[in-house]
């Protein structure tokens, strides 16, 4: 090991490269990792989602748009579309201590509206990572229509 600490310095200086890129990848890794135990909501997995709905009986929101809800959605989402979602709504307001889970297509707008969520006081607000297309990916059952 101390041979190891010794010649370390030497290496840095002669690959300065690899070390700037080591460097900068830590440096993004570390930036993503606190961004996410900031955000306020948490990430889950389609088996995840599937255990929120069946034992805490979460509100499911999908914000795609219309033709893509209509596509295929999780069994049980409402859909509301991600220009109209509004978390002061009154209907919406009821469920602010309730777990609520969002989801859409392929998970980037549904992350929007998860952070939505947070700042309007919403305390167990879930983000279904990967979206729709994770879901279909676990194997799982997709509704379709307007359902």
């Amino acid at each position: 090991m101390a041979d190891f600490m010794h010649r370390l310095p030497e290496f840095l200086g002669n690959h300065l490269y690899l070390t700037l890129g080591f460097i900068a990848v830590l440096t993004a890794l570390l930036v993503t990792e606190m961004q996410r135990f900031t955000r306020g909501y948490k990430a889950l997995t389609p088996a995840g989602l599937t255990q929120l709905v069946n034992r805490e009986n979460a509100l499911l929101i999908d914000v795609s748009s219309l033709p893509d809800f209509e596509k295929g959605h999780v069994p049980g989402a409402r859909h509301v579309a991600m220009s109209q979602f509004d978390p002061e709504n009154k209907d919406l307001a009821k469920a602010k201590d309730l777990p609520v889970a969002i989801c859409d297509r392929n998970g980037q707008a549904s992350g929007t509206a998860a952070q939505r969520l947070v700042k309007a006081g919403f305390s167990r607000v879930y983000w279904l990572e990967g979206g729709i297309a994770a879901w279909t990916e676990a194997q799982l059952p997709l509704a379709k229509g307007r359902s």
